[in-house]
């Protein structure tokens, strides 16, 4: 027996076609967007208190995903509880006014323990006389929903069978609007929300997912057919899309700037998107008009603010003449989106949200989207390509005509969104900051990508091998938590080339780790030129130019940063047949010194961490470092580790985990005014004491 559905046999077949169809629906992006709209059903029960059976709503919960809906993400309530807020709403202190209250009184509706918080939309399910009820956001079905002469085009489109709906904010009264309308219209199969979306229905959950579906797949016929051929108009002389390897280079030197504007309210990770359905808006004359009227439906523009920030410039003008003109449009908007929140606040509003663009256009290369995290950076970039195949289907048989922008105020503002934010868990330490970690595929690197992931970062896996770091990746999460990338530290192409592809992944970078390596034991008189130069190219000189090349970025965001060098107790520590690896360590040790003095005043902290050595998990040591040392110190290759720990004052192994914890105390937010430091991972060797 589960926790949301204690109840019958009956009721757990219900909850399994709910979560089916939903499942279904959800996974076509046709149908509805990421967490966007909601399903029904309603069924019989037993009280598990009292025996009798009772009649249940089952819906999906605020914030689920209908595509990923499982059991726990469905909110279960008593459908006389809820029927019965009718009686309340409607009574002589009832009406709009009221409508926060009603969403509170679901709560005291709910049957049995766990499950969802129910949505604002949950009286549009109960109160709708039909055992199955959808509600989604198709694209094809708020073209119509948004076209200035909906109402006449939904009867056009469906006769009598679909009934068009004015604009109504969600809430219990539109569920009582769709009710009447279902009754008054017994051969309909569902609606049309004006400014929002579709509802449909059915007796049984196999005819509810058809009438959905038809509904949909109805107006994708007829907006094909009957659309004009360039609804957004001919291209503009000079505004179409530049080559695709000038685009990401063109994407990869604005997106440090763009992130850094849109970063001024608060901290922002990016998502970069060059779609031809971006690029084709973008080069239409009537992009800036449509651009500018905003999106309609609550579920785009909560994610993507009212309105974009579109760079008014053609591709051909300089990065220099772009990142100029998105300065001045960036203090325009910020000017603009706080008239916007003082003309329709009041004493009751929730305080402004930051003015920060959520959706920056840029013609020729594409859309940068913003968010807390990756997935909502991402998604809203989504949303806004769902918002430009809406103004297409509607401009293509008559004209976009979104709700207004005192409606799209109230939603915004609302007290329940609010509530909504309210709830949500605290950040972790590193939320929205982008890492990138050289050498990140095995050992101490993947320990601190690891751990930086764990602590909230977006972490860009940098490695020779690209296979390997990829697989890193994909170890530690989704593309929306971490990335692999090839990256030959040495090569300053490559490197240049691997944090554009961290800009590119997640908008921009604040945390680097230098943790490239490799070491060759040998003494002085066997010590060849090939073995010191391979080692300084890729430690000192990697460092070096990893450093540099990610210093151009942060220094462009104006957002401080964290560089942070792995280096070594043998940068201070003098032992024997070490000649070329101790004075490399030594050699980034100092980077660390001289690169917290030079970028201090951009708010960068540079830092550094000494180590000794890390036997388990290592690729150094099982690349034939090991057996060396191990050699030089007379003991076997495998009690290495526990010698190394021996020597110290703790008699402690270091692990890479140790590693990672120090690199995540430097950089998590506690140590805010310490650069220039290195910390020992060594459990204690006197003669690598710092002096």
């Amino acid at each position: 027996m589960s926790t949301t559905d204690p109840g019958s046999t009956n009721s757990g077949s219900t909850v399994r076609d709910l979560i089916a169809r939903s499942n279904a629906l959800g996974a076509d992006p046709r149908f509805t967007n990421y967490a966007g709209g909601n399903t029904s059903a309603k069924g019989t029960a037993t009280d598990p208190v009292t025996g009798a059976d009772v009649e249940l709503l089952w819906v999906k919960g605020s914030g689920g995903d209908l595509g990923t809906l499982t059991e726990q993400d469905l909110a279960v309530l008593r459908l006389d509880r809820v029927r019965a807020l009718r009686e309340v709403y409607l009574g002589p202190a009832g009406g709009l006014e009221r409508e926060d209250e009603m969403v509170a009184a679901f709560d005291y509706c709910l049957h049995g323990r766990g499950g969802a918080a129910p949505s604002i939309d949950t009286a549009m399910h109960a109160l709708v006389d039909a055992a199955h009820v959808d509600h989604l956001h198709p694209d094809a079905g708020i073209a119509i929903a948004c076209a200035a002469d909906g109402e006449k085009l939904t009867e056009q489109v469906y006769g009598d069978k679909v009934v068009w709906v004015p604009w109504r904010r969600p809430g219990f009264q539109l569920g009582l609007d769709i009710a009447a309308i279902k009754d008054a219209n017994p051969q309909a199969v569902g609606t049309i929300l004006g400014g929002h979306g579709i509802t449909a229905w059915g007796a049984t959950s196999a005819e509810a997912e058809a009438n959905s579906r038809w509904i949909i797949e109805t107006a994708e016929t007829f907006l094909m057919r009957n659309s004009a051929a360039e609804p957004f108009g001919p291209v503009l002389d000079g505004y179409g899309p530049l080559p695709p390897e000038g685009r990401r280079a063109r994407a990869a030197a604005l997106a440090p700037v763009i992130r850094g504007l849109a970063s001024t309210d608060k901290p922002q990770v990016g998502h970069f998107s060059d779609t031809d359905a971006v690029l084709d808006f973008l080069s239409r004359t009537e992009h800036p008009r449509l651009a500018a009227l905003g999106t309609s439906c609550p579920d785009h523009f909560l994610r993507t603010k009212v309105k974009p920030l579109v760079l008014d410039l053609p591709p051909t003008a300089t990065v220099e003449d772009s990142i100029a003109r998105l300065e001045e449009l960036h203090t325009a908007y910020r000017a603009d989106y706080q008239a916007y929140y003082d003309r329709h606040a009041d004493e009751d509003s929730p305080a402004i949200r930051g003015a920060d663009p959520l959706i920056v256009l840029v013609p020729g290369v594409g859309m940068f989207s913003y968010g807390k995290d990756a997935q909502t950076a991402r998604v809203a970039g989504e949303f806004y390509v769902n918002a430009i195949n809406v103004m297409r289907g509607a401009e293509g048989v008559s004209t976009y005509a979104p709700i207004d922008e005192a409606e799209k105020f109230r939603i915004e503002y609302w007290a329940l969104e609010e509530a909504k934010l309210a709830r949500m868990p605290k950040p972790r330490p590193l939320a929205t900051r982008i890492a990138l970690v050289t050498g990140a595929a095995s050992g101490i690197g993947k320990a601190i990508a690891t751990r930086l992931a764990a602590e909230g970062a977006c972490v860009v896996i940098a490695d020779l091998d690209l296979a390997k770091a990829q697989a890193a990746a994909a170890e530690i999460g989704n593309t929306d938590v971490a990335v692999g990338v090839a990256a030959d530290v040495s090569n300053p192409e490559a490197v240049k080339a691997a944090i554009d592809e961290a800009v590119l992944a997640f908008g921009g970078l604040d945390l680097v780790v230098n943790n490239a390596g490799l070491s060759i034991s040998k003494p002085l008189l066997e010590t060849t030129e090939r073995d010191w130069d391979l080692q300084h190219d890729v430690m000192a000189k990697g460092s070096f130019l990893v450093a540099q090349a990610a210093a151009r970025v942060l220094i462009a965001q104006g957002l401080g940063g964290d560089i942070v060098y792995i280096a070594s107790k043998n940068s201070v520590f003098a032992g024997p047949n070490n000649i070329a690896y101790s004075a490399v360590k030594a050699d980034q040790a100092h980077q660390v010194r001289l690169l917290a003095a030079e970028l201090g005043e951009h708010g960068i902290k540079v830092n550094g961490v000494n180590p000794d050595g890390v036997v388990r998990g290592s690729g150094i040591f099982s690349g034939g470092w090991g057996a060396k040392r191990a050699a030089v110190y007379g003991v076997p290759e495998e009690e290495l580790g526990a010698y190394y720990a021996q020597r110290t004052l703790l008699k402690r192994e270091v692990l890479p985990e140790h590693v990672a914890n120090a690199v995540f105390v430097l950089t998590g937010g506690e140590l805010s005014h310490t650069t220039g430091l290195h910390v020992p991972v060594d459990a204690g060797v006197a003669a690598a004491f710092l002096r």
